[in-house]
């Protein structure tokens, strides 16, 4: 008899997997690897989503491992900006480069036409071994070359298959808003693959472990891998099967915490675009369906939120004005009293991890 998990079973598996139960006593390092990586299309919000899951983290951290060139801020995932480890980097980069080659195509269609890839990423290659630069400075090099060409088509050409790596800065959140990115292989100082099959088998092991039980689809949607069914099927004699309240299977690791439905959950607060609420097709578990729009903006953005109970309540925005920093939040239902006091405690915190020079600061409900 295959066991069936409830929403909430799922819900306190996830949790346990992503460190939001409760704040853990770990390196930067290490939080980065367990998680799969934190998606990071701006600066901020891996700090916010460390600091959510970590003990007494603190933003350095994070820059101290990223200026070693530990972590790395890269393409991987989904086509968009992640914070992986340099090891997880290498052991990935190459099973995401069919996915990168075929959103080219989508996105580009006819633009794509007549792009010699291999002249152009080569020419990009030697104009970011000269010096890191920023896309802006890389296309005014390609347009120099090619004046005829579609700059911005040869611009993502060159993000989508030379592998490349965001350079850091001495910021706060690591990264000015228009960073200068490297040659990946020159940054890092070791060969990064792109024409390797690598290990799938590896792919969905690392997801199941950071987001498990999940189905196949869930799988694909977290990575835009496509046709990893047959990778489960080679991984079945490996995997626990069970199925959710809908009947869809799910696959997870033997050995992986799954914690009682009854589990409490504190509540949280993620950043933007937190992979919690990215990483299945089914979201239940984490937000409910009626609440995704709220959440997911018409620009593509997905707004900072925050769990009572382990699931989407609300969102939440910091405010600056002057020394006040000021942490409002929209609740999409009315919460208790005794959850008010607990945001109100978390959302301090939050507030002084962000705006540390703030004289003031306060948490207002709408």
């Amino acid at each position: 008899m295959v066991e069936v998990l409830t929403t909430k079973a799922l819900s306190r598996a996830t949790l346990a997997r992503q460190m939001l139960l409760k704040r853990e006593k770990t390196t930067a390092l290490r939080a980065v690897e367990r998680l799969a990586g934190l998606q990071a299309q701006l600066a901020r919000p891996p700090f916010i989503g460390l600091w959510s899951r970590l003990e007494r983290f603190r933003a350095e951290d994070l820059t101290r491992p990223v200026h070693a060139r530990k972590i790395v801020r890269a393409t991987l995932m989904r086509g968009t900006l992640h914070l992986v480890t340099t090891k997880d980097y290498r052991a990935l980069r190459p099973l995401f480069q069919p996915m990168l080659t075929a959103s080219l195509q989508a996105i580009l269609g006819a633009r794509a036409r007549g792009l010699d890839l291999d002249r152009l990423t080569a020419m990009a290659r030697v104009c970011l071994d000269e010096r890191p630069q920023t896309f802006e400075e890389l296309r005014s090099a390609l347009r120099a070359a090619w004046p005829q060409a579609d700059e911005r088509a040869m611009g993502y050409a060159v993000r989508m298959h030379l592998p490349l790596i965001q350079v850091p800065a001495e910021t706060r959140w690591g990264w000015p808003g228009a960073a200068a990115f490297a040659a990946a292989e020159t940054w890092l100082g070791a060969r990064v693959d792109t024409q390797g099959q690598g290990d799938l088998r590896a792919l969905v092991l690392r997801y199941l472990a950071a987001f498990g039980p999940a189905s196949v689809r869930d799988a694909e949607t977290w990575s835009y891998v496509r046709g990893l069914a047959d990778t489960f099927e080679a991984l079945r004699p490996r995997l626990r099967v069970f199925r959710d309240e809908r009947g869809r299977e799910l696959f997870d690791l033997p050995k992986a915490p799954r914690p009682p439905a009854d589990t409490p959950a504190p509540v949280r607060f993620l950043p933007d675009y937190d992979n919690v609420l990215l990483a299945h097709a089914d979201r239940t578990r984490v937000i409910a369906d009626a609440h995704r729009s709220k959440v997911a903006t018409a620009n593509l953005r997905t707004l900072a939120t925050f769990l009572v109970d382990g699931f989407v309540t609300g969102v939440w925005r910091i405010e600056r004005k002057r020394a006040s920093a000021s942490l409002l939040l929209e609740s999409f239902a009315p919460v208790s009293r005794k959850t008010r006091a607990e945001l109100a405690e978390e959302g301090e915190a939050l507030v002084r991890f962000v705006e540390p020079d703030a004289r003031t600061a306060d948490v207002r409900f709408g």
